[in-house]
This record gives C-alpha cells, structure tokens and sequence, in this order.
C-alpha cells in the first residue's frame, strides 16, 4: 500500500510540472516576459502568508496557501481564461471540474478528495479561508499591471468599469488590501495607464 501510494503521488508530482507551461496574460512585475501558473501559485501563496494579518477575519493560513498553490492545476488541462475574456467566462466550468477529477485523481484517494475539496472551495469563496485567498488571487494582478504601466489593460482594451468591478472582490477578503488597491486604480486612472 505504501509504495503504490508513493507511486501514485510521484505521477501526480510529475503531471503537475506541466503548470510551468502554462502561461498567463499578466506579465511579471516591470517585465515583458509573460507569467506562468506555477509562478503565479507560488506568489500568492507567499503574499498570503506575507499579508495575513490584513486579513477581515482569522484564517487558516497553511489551508490558504494549500488553496492558492492548488487553484490553477485544472488550467493544465482546461487552460487559463483571461480575467476579462469576453468571450469565455472565467467562473468555473464543467471542463475545470473535469480536470480536476482527473488531475488530483492521480493522487491516493484521501489527497485525492482534500485537493478537490480545496480547489472547490476557492471557486465557491464562500468560506473566509477562500474569500482571503481570492483576494490575493486579484490583488496580484493589478500589482504587475501597474508595475507594467498599464500591461493587460492597455493591451486587451480593459477599462476602469471591469477592472474595479473585477477587483472588488478584494474587499471580501480585507477590507485594508481593498483600500490600497483602490487607490492603486485610482492612481492608474489618474496617470493614465488605466482608460475611465
């Protein structure tokens, strides 16, 4: 039993290497160079435990990270969609729910049903666990846009209208990050990086 769960979770392991390939819009901070999911998952992860105490209410911290290391694995397979995608919606699909059936089904039953259990409860940001996470999830973003002047704003034609309403969520998570990243967009607005 030990060596086939070993096996089990060494497959898992290799199959999330494949994270690194995937890409995002944003760009890293003051850079051209595209950000991959796996970067993505460790920074926010290393911002939650960073920023915990702005945090509305106590929070699980290691469950936090566990959620922000997790959150994008079913991009493996479904991909990563764009924040402002107006196209495709960025909630949760049926093809995510797939891959992550798949993807964390790799693992030992038991790891298998806490990751999907997780990954459930950031998409459903329902609990302050997830509510917290979600902020740093939406709190990153807007950093390396305007470290970028602008990045995928400019880029995409994004304006203030979607960007405030997208990064309102902050607010539910902490109400100090929330204040700071208001004025963040205000600040874009005002120096031109952002359109109103």
């Amino acid at each position: 039993m030990e060596i086939e769960n070993l096996l089990k979770q060494i497959e898992f392991i290799k199959e999330v290497d494949k994270l690194k390939y995937i890409l995002r819009k944003t760009k890293l901070f003051n850079s051209d160079r595209n950000e991959n999911d796996a970067e993505h998952s460790w920074h926010l992860a290393l911002m939650a435990m960073v920023l915990v105490e702005h945090a509305n209410f106590p929070v699980d911290l290691l469950k936090v990270m566990k959620m922000l290391l997790i959150h994008d694995i079913v991009e493996i397979d479904a991909g990563d969609t764009f924040i402002y995608d107006a196209q495709k919606s960025h909630d949760n699909t049926e093809e995510e729910r797939a891959a992550a059936q798949r993807i964390f089904g790799l693992l030992p039953e038991d790891q298998a049903h806490e990751l999907i259990a997780l990954w459930e409860e950031f998409e459903a940001q329902q609990t302050n666990d997830a509510k917290f996470a979600r902020a740093m999830d939406r709190l990153e973003p807007l950093l390396q846009n305007t470290s970028n002047n602008g990045g995928t704003w400019n880029e995409f034609g994004v304006n203030y209208d979607k960007v405030y309403a997208k990064k309102q969520v902050i607010q539910r998570g902490s109400d100090t990050l929330w204040q700071y990243a208001e004025q963040l967009i205000n600040d874009s607005v005002e120096g031109g990086i952002l359109k109103k």
